[in-house]
Order: structure tokens, then sequence, then C-alpha cells
């Protein structure tokens, strides 16, 4: 049995409907709620007795296995219930994403299965403008295990049946693509919502079978020579409205991918056939897509038929130019072939067509599928109504419809193909765009003065706006690119003033359901053309005013019918004279959003952190002049050949660099007390330069679980946007993500100031908290905060957590909090050795507050996590650790732990300069830890410079290896004579690193020296050491 269920319900959200009744639980990924897919979903949830449970997950390295965790688990967890699946919604980057962690999905079972539904829709990188190319997945297709069958719908109908069949089949788990772009999103079209009737075990080919759908869909020229092989989408709807048109040319679209059946394809394809192209989706052009692979090798096992296989690669940028225009699509396809020819006539729907152009503030936004309304209940007229918005090219978005008129016996055709709404210029691809639309609406003068739209319209067919100017007014405020447009193709410009006719309606109405009546009746009145009476509307408006109270729909009707005015374009040449100074160039509708009314509001300035949606920060991306100050300084004229990122976080005031981490390894035993581990990062092509002795500054990351754990109590949604100030900028503003921002920029877990309880003592709602934080932050608490601060270590989410009514919103609290400092670390390597490479040596800092609760250093914490491959944000720090100008000067080298780093650089570049020829003054190395068989940083390398002289002498201290310990300053001892030689006589220098606390004993050791060896005195040896201090002849770099 299948219920109907009418036009005024898409495709997708009938899908999602489908998918919601089937499935114990729905995890919604972030790529595809961006595109407006999973919204009816969580509704259902949130209102329905027994929809499926929805799970919003983010796509990021690893995404899916969370899912396949779950689906592991489901048939033994009593929380979910039995025989239901799970499903997932993405897109195809998210399921590019996915697909690794698909290799670990359980086998399929009636009650253990995964749906993933995938709405074909993406934005280009370079625009964000949404398209419906697969070529994300081209290279993940062949990794998907042969667990999953992926199946592929292009009609409205299809996508539902499909949906639909995914949840009957047991033997396999499903990815459904399909068609998000046009058809999918579709309105008009009466869709049969099938019930599932599948008993027992059900294979994909009896589920298609029974649906009345084959693995490929042939059209075109049954005795074609010339065929090409698709994947089913909107390019193939696309591609089937054109191919009606063309002889000796048949088209298979793919409806089944994966499991892939050689012989059905070579059944599906006429015997007459020459040449077979192969259509595969691509990012690039240097990369193979699957399906050619898969084509190639059927027709070469096949013992019938053998045509040439050729492919093509269609890039996403190609794509976008066939689908929005089928005069191009008809070219490419002609162009395949001589034997490709035009029908001498055409065919095709007749149909007649509207367009609307609106802002998602008007109170007329409605008119479309208003007279979807209308229209819907008339017999044999077929009605289809698909809308899109472009938030990014006007402030407050710009709403964009099409609805298209036809005879219930003509054959589906896609909107897009039906109403090309090309680009606004002079291109092949606008060819199809002119004299597609016979009736053009516009809610907002102001869309015709920045954007080209006109292009749309027949010769002499109707444009129709709503606005309070008068017709002179828009005849002279007009772009002279639109006026020119309009008298060339005879186009008749009428007005309507929506506000006046609200004026005096009488009675407490509502002026917005009155504003979108008397928007229909002037609508009606050109769609109807003479056929139109102003008695017939009368009607019409009395019926559409049902419910209007104190409405007189007679007077409605008399003022709308009147209010229609003509807008004289006689005198154009004077017009267009006179617009010149308007701008030239007008801008072109880009679909980058599904819903207009999405979180687009502007703000005119930008005094503080503010919480917005993702299509604010595109805005600022592509439109950064709009947003930004106009730089006259004339400074950014020097184009540096590594100039710094300005999206490389910007609120940080260094010059950054980002790297890449090569090496990650640890030098202690794993079963050791302390972690040391040695760091390299990859610097080729960022153009980081770094001295001997100098610091990176790494500005490190929160721990991602940390961070989540903190969202959900905070609750405050990761995915959502938050724009905050940069510092010390004043007007510039960054946006990311809230989960990026306490990821990688707020310090949440860091140790809050004194103000801090002071700031949010105001922000409690509790008297007990407001006072208590109130007292902390005051001087009388000085005791209090210093034990919470040195002795419990609380961070600002302790604190958070502990004053409970105490919650400012989160961007606020990020600006409360402020940002995560980078860490300095001596940089362990030469460059002059190593090239483009950078090494650290570090060690884990963790701790435990007195209950017992671990504690982590922020920065080493993030660095002992970090995976080969994975960048990092760094900069450079100068530092006192310098060698001296002269290679002769000898060097007198003290480092404890971690702070050997800086004094491998100097072994490094000593040794280099000694493979070249370069005297070099004698180096004395001392080096101090716990155990040599643990401790013994670097230890292969120190060897092998004692051997090649590159160490002069070398102090090894290892402290707990006998029962007297032994700390570099008694090896210093031993040495004291030629340590004042080498400081005294020699002009040597001395460098200590590493902790604090080996200071006094170095210092008294060096001064002892100093009297045996100098003659000279306590007091004389100290002021000695202070004078070399200031030479930078004894240099500390403690901490």
């Amino acid at each position: 049995m299948a219920q109907t269920v009418n036009g005024t319900t898409s495709a997708a959200t009938l899908l999602e409907r489908v998918a919601s009744s089937n499935s114990s639980t729905v995890f919604i990924y972030d790529l595809a709620e961006h595109v407006g897919f999973g919204k009816e979903t969580k509704e259902r949830s949130v209102l329905e007795k027994g929809a499926a449970k929805v799970i919003p997950l983010q796509t990021r390295a690893g995404a899916g296995l969370n899912i396949i965790g779950s689906l592991s688990d489901e048939g033994t967890s009593a929380e979910w219930r039995p025989s239901c699946n799970l499903t997932a919604y993405t897109t195809p980057s998210g399921l590019a994403a996915m697909a690794q962690s698909l290799i670990y999905a359980p086998p399929a079972t009636a009650t253990n299965r995964l749906v993933i539904q995938v709405p074909a829709i993406t934005p280009l990188d370079s625009t964000l403008e949404f398209s419906p190319t697969l070529a994300p997945l081209a290279p993940i297709f062949n990794v998907i295990p042969s667990s999953f069958s992926i199946i592929l719908s292009s009609t409205p109908q299809e996508i539902v049946d499909l949906g639909r069949l995914a949840y009957d089949m047991t033997e396999s788990h499903v990815i459904h693509l399909f068609d998000y772009y046009g058809t999918g999103r579709e309105l008009g079209k009466t869709l049969s919502n099938p019930t599932s009737t599948a008993k027992g075990s059900v294979t994909l080919e009896h589920a298609l079978d029974k649906a009345g759908y084959s693995y490929f869909d042939y059209f075109g020229d049954s005795d074609a020579s010339e065929v090409v092989v698709m994947l089913g989408g909107a390019l193939a709807s696309a591609t089937k409205y054109v191919v009606s048109n063309l002889t000796g040319l048949g088209v298979l679209s793919v409806r089944v991918l994966r499991p892939w059946d050689e012989k059905k394809l070579l059944a599906s394809i006429p015997h007459s056939v020459k040449t077979v192209y192969v259509l595969d989706e691509v990012h690039t052009e240097g990369v193979s897509g699957p399906l050619y692979m898969d084509v190639f090798g059927a027709f070469l096992s096949s013992e019938s038929i053998h045509p040439t296989v050729k492919q093509l690669r269609l890039l996403p940028s190609a794509l976008q130019g066939y689908i929005s225009s089928p005069t191009s699509l008809s070219a490419f396809l002609e162009g395949l072939s001589p034997s490709i020819h035009h029908r001498e006539s055409q065919v095709g729907p007749a149909t007649k067509n509207v367009a609307f152009y609106s802002v998602p503030s008007s109170n007329i936004v409605r008119l479309p599928s208003a007279v979807l309304d209308v229209f819907l209940p008339v017999p044999n007229l077929n009605v289809q109504l698909l809308s899109e918005s472009d938030i990014l090219s006007k402030p407050g978005g710009i709403s964009y419809s099409r609805l298209a008129f036809s005879s219930k016996t003509s054959d589906y055709a896609p909107l897009t193909s039906l109403i090309p709404r090309g680009s606004g210029s002079d291109t092949t691809a606008d060819s199809d765009a002119y004299g597609s639309v016979d009736l053009l609406v516009h809610s907002d003068l102001n869309i015709l003065k920045t954007h080209s739209l006109l292009h749309q319209l027949k010769p002499d067919s109707s444009l129709l706006i709503f606005t309070t100017s008068t017709a002179s007014e828009i005849a002279t405020i007009l772009p002279a690119e639109v006026l020119t447009l309009a008298s060339d193709r005879g186009i008749k410009m009428y007005r309507v003033d929506l506000h006046a006719i609200a004026e005096g309606s009488g009675g407490a109405v509502d002026v917005d359901r009155i504003n979108l009546v008397a928007a229909q009746l002037a609508f009606m009145r050109l769609y109807l053309g003479p056929e139109a009476k102003e008695a017939v509307l009368k009607k019409l408006c009395a019926s559409m005013c049902g419910g209007i109270d104190g409405v007189d729909t007679a007077k409605l009707n008399a003022k709308t019918w009147a209010a229609l005015e003509a807008i004289d374009l006689s005198h154009v040449g004077e017009l267009i004279v006179a617009s010149q100074d308007l701008p030239p160039t007008l801008k072109k509708f880009e679909f980058n959003s599904i819903d207009g009314n999405e979180d687009i509001e502007e703000k005119s300035s930008l005094p503080g952190a503010y919480v917005s949606s993702w299509h604010s920060a595109a805005r600022h991306i592509l439109f950064r002049d709009a947003f930004s100050p106009p730089d006259i300084s004339g400074e950014n004229e020097v184009v540096e050949e590594f100039a710094q990122d300005p999206a490389l976080r910007p609120e940080i005031p260094d010059r950054t660099f980002l790297v890449t981490c090569s090496v990650n390894r640890r030098l202690t035993p794993s079963e050791y007390d302390r972690n040391v581990f040695h760091l390299e990062f990859d610097t080729k092509g960022t153009g980081l330069k770094y001295a001997i002795g100098e610091a990176l500054g790494v500005h490190g990351w929160n721990d991602v679980d940390e961070v989540l754990d903190f969202c959900r109590w905070y609750g405050v949604d990761p995915d959502r946007l938050v724009t905050l100030p940069v510092p010390s900028s004043e007007g510039k503003v960054h946006t990311r993500t809230i989960f990026q921002a306490l990821q990688q920029q707020i310090d949440i877990f860091g140790h809050p100031p004194k103000s801090f309880y002071a700031d949010l003592s105001k922000h409690a709602t509790n008297r007990e908290d407001q006072m208590t934080l109130y007292f902390i932050g005051s001087a009388e608490g000085s005791s209090t905060y210093k034990r919470l601060s040195v002795k419990d270590t609380v961070t600002f989410a302790d604190v958070l957590q502990k004053y409970k009514s105490a919650r400012p919103s989160i961007e606020l609290l990020c600006e409360m909090v402020g940002d995560i400092k980078p860490r300095h670390y001596s940089i362990a390597s030469a460059q002059s050795v190593v090239g483009d490479r950078v090494d650290l040596l570090v060690v884990t800092v963790e701790w435990a507050t007195p209950s017992g609760s671990p504690r982590y250093g922020q920065c080493t914490r993030y660095l002992a996590g970090l995976k080969v491959g994975q960048k990092v944000t760094v900069s450079i720090k100068p530092s006192v650790m310098k060698l001296p100008p002269d290679n002769m000067q000898p060097l007198i080298l003290a480092g404890l732990g971690t702070g050997a780093a800086p004094f491998r650089a100097f072994l490094q570049h000593r040794a280099l300069l000694t493979s070249q020829g370069t005297p070099v003054g004698p180096l004395y190395y001392y080096f101090g830890s716990r155990h040599q068989s643990k401790e013994y940083l670097y230890g292969e390398e120190i060897e092998a410079f004692i051997l090649d002289k590159t160490i002069t002498r070398a102090g090894l201290a290892f402290s707990r290896d006998s029962k007297k310990k032994v700390y570099i300053q008694h090896l210093m001892s031993q040495d004291s004579e030629d340590l004042v030689r080498m400081l005294h006589r020699d002009n040597g220098v001395f460098y200590l690193c590493g902790p604090t606390w080996p200071v006094p004993d170095v210092y008294e050791t060096l001064v002892a020296a100093l009297g045996k060896y100098n003659g000279l005195g306590a007091t004389e040896a100290g002021e000695y050491l202070e004078g070399l201090k200031e030479e930078e002849r004894y240099v500390l770099e403690v901490y």
C-alpha cells in the first residue's frame, strides 16, 4: 500500500519522514544541517512519540567511528529498539570523511543495519556556491567495503522510493545518494509514499524489482552508436531533458553503483553502440573516478559488445555550467561525435515560467508558495516550485524561486533545466536563461539596482515590482544595464505599492496577510493576461481573505486592480544617460543557502563578541573589503614570498607559521614516570627562519573531549559560530565555531586571574555565589585566591562549575577568559644543519590536585598527542642563548634535563663548522638527569660528538645512579681550573639552561673556582660574573 502526499511536501522532506519512522536513531552531521537536511527529523524527534532519537555530530577526522560503535552495540544493548536501523545524514564531503570508518562496520543483519542518506550538494571551495557534484566521493568509492550498497536517485518519486527500500534491505548497509540540488527540494509534484511490505531476508535486487526499478536507467536513441554512462543525480536528470532532442546518442544512468553488476550493465546497452563515454565527476583532471574502471572492465569481459571506452573527467566548475545551461550541456554532448545531431523538431514540455526575487525579511517572501497553493488543486495542471537563496552577495540575503506550469500529460523535467538561472552575463550559459521566463516578480527594487537578473526574461515578457517608489522614480534609478536590457527585449515593467493598498483597509487588520493577498492578485492579473477579469479576481480575493477579519474584499480587489501601474520606458535613452552614475557592474545571484531565513543578521559595528551562523563567516571571507576598513597606508603593496596568512590565527599578534609534525618520538622508556619526547616539524614552504638558541612559540590546543564535555555542560552548540574582536586591532574581528574557539584559542582550562572572580560575580544569580566570587576577587580574598590558584590549581572551567549560577553568554565568556598564551620551547636544532626543519625537546607536565584530580600542562599535553602529518601554528621568539661572534671563543654548556635542547643546536652547528674546515674553540658539555639508562637525552648523539671531538670534555651527572648523588656542579668543580682559564683568559662564554634550582650551586662553584685559580674574593668573583652577564658571556635561561 502507498499513501499519496500532496505537492506541498518535497521528496527530501518525505525522505526524512521515512528515515525517522524506520530508524531507532538518526545521526545528523553538521554538513547535512548546513544544507538544510535534517530539520524535519529534529522536529519530529521532539514532537512525535516513537520518532527516531536524534544525535547531532561534527564532521572531523574519524567521522563515523561513533556510529560504527553504536552499530556494533545495537544488537545487544537494551537501549536500542529491536528490528530498527541506524541512519546518518551527511553530504558527499562528509561521506568522504567517514569512508575509512565504514571499514569497521559489522555485517548487516535484519536488526542491525546502517543507512546513510546523502543529499548530493556541496559548497564549491572558491565561491561557496552550492553544486551537485559528487567529486568529493571519487577517491573513496572503492574504499567503501562490500557490506555497503550504494544507490543513486534522480527524480522526486525515485528519491522517496529508493530511500524507502533502503530500509527494506536486510543483507547490506546502504548509502543513498540523491539529488538535493534541485529535484529533491522541488514542491508541486504529488508523491507516493510506499509502506514496507518486506518480510524475511530482502536483497537489493529483490527490493528494486518490487519497487519497479532496475540497476541502470537507459534513455535516448534506442539504436545509438554513442552512449554516455554517468551516475544518477542532478546531471542525469539534466541530460535526460536535453538528450530527447538529440539523435545517435543514448545515456545510461547508474542507479546501483555497488554492488557493481556487469551483466546488467551490458544488458542495458544497445548492441548498436560503437563508443562508450564514461563520465566521472572528479576534483582535478589528473584524478580518475571509479566509474570508468567499472565500465571498462565490464566491456573487457563481454563476449558480444566491444565498443571503444573513453573516459570523460568532469570538474565541478564544468558541471556547474552544464546544470545551469541546457544549451551548454547539449553542445557538450553533441560535440562528442559527428554522428550526434539535433532533431529537426524539438521536443519537450510546454511550460509557462515565473521567477520571483525577494529578500527574506519581506512580508511577501511567501508569495511563491502562496501561488503554488492556488494552482495545486487545478486539474490537468502540473506546478513545480523550487526555492533557494543567496546570502553572501547582499546584506540580508536574496531569495529566489522558480515556478513552472505545464500539462499533466507532460513528462517530468527538472526545474533547473526548465528555468535555467544563468549567470547574469553574456555567456553561452545565459543563452538558456535568455527567453526562459514569462513573468519576473521582484519584492525589493534594490535587488534590481545591484544584481543582473533581467537576463532570464523572454522578449515581450513582463516584470512586476512591488515598491513604494513611483513609476517615474523607478525609471530614473535603475542602472543603465537594466534599462538597456528591458528596452532591447521589449519588457513591460509594472509596479504595485502594497503599502498604499494596506492603508485604509479598516480595523485592526493583519497587514502582512493583506499585502500577501494583494501581491497574489497583482501576480494573477499579469499571469492570466487577457483572461484576467476584475470579477474573476474578486472571487479569488474573497477565497484568499478567509480568516482575515474586518476586510472588504471587494474594496481590496479594486484597490489592487487600480494599483497596477505600467512604467513608461519610451524615453529609455534619456533615462540611461541619467543613470550613468550608478554602479556599472551588476552582481550575479549565486545559490549558497537553502533557506534565506537562516541566521543572516548583520552587525553594523562590532564592539564585542557575538554568536552567529556559518553564513556570516562566509560573507566576511568572500567580501573582506565590505567588512574591513580600507588599507590606505600603502604597506600592503609589498608582496612577500612567504606572506603571513591573515586567516591563520588572526588574534595572535606574532608572525605565525603553519608547520607539519613529521616526528613525535618518546625518548624515555614507556614505563618511566617522566615522558620526555623529541619532536620534528617540517617547515618547507613556510618561510620560517630561526637562529641558533632561539625559542619556538607553540600555540597549543585544548583537549577535544574536555572541550566537548564543557560545551555539553554549559549548554552551547559547539557548531555555532562566535565572532570575537581581534585584540589591539580596532574594528577587526575573526569568526570560528564555538568548538574551535574553545579548543584552539580560549584558555578555558587555564588558571584565572583574580579579576575574573570579580567580573564573574556580576553574572551570578545566586546571592551566595555572587558574594563569594566578589570576595575572592577583592583585596580581602587574597589568601583564598592564592589557595585556589597555587594549591588547588583551579581552572576557569572549575570556577564556572563550582559557582553554577554565574553563567555569562558564551561570547562574553570568551572575552572574559582571554586567549591561550603560546608556550616557548628552546629549539633543539640548527637550521644550518637540518634545513627546512625545527626540532623540540619536551617533557610532559602532570600533577594532581589536593583532591586527587589529575592536571596536565596544556601545551605539553597537546604536543605529546601530535600525530605525524598534523599541522601546528608556531612563532619564533628571540633568546639570550646566542653563539658568540668568534668561533674560537670557548663554550661551556650546562644543561639539566630538557635544558639540553639549545645545546643540541650548538653542537650540531659546531660539528658543521668543523666538517667545513673552520677552526673552532674548545667546548665543555655538562648534562644532568636522574638515570643514564632512562634520561640520557640524545645520548647516542652526545657520544658521537665526544668521539669526533666536537665536545672537548663531557661532564655527565646522573644523580640517582650512585649512592652519593652527583650533580653537574660537582663535575664543574673538578674542571674548575679549565673553566676559569676559558672564561677569564680565553674570552669564553658560559651557558646554563634548565630548572632554576641548581643556579645558586653553579654560581657558588664558579665563584670558588675564580677565587682558587684567579685570586678573587667572593665579592669580586660575584662582580666579575655580573660583568660577564652584561657582556652576554654568563647566560642563564632557567624556568
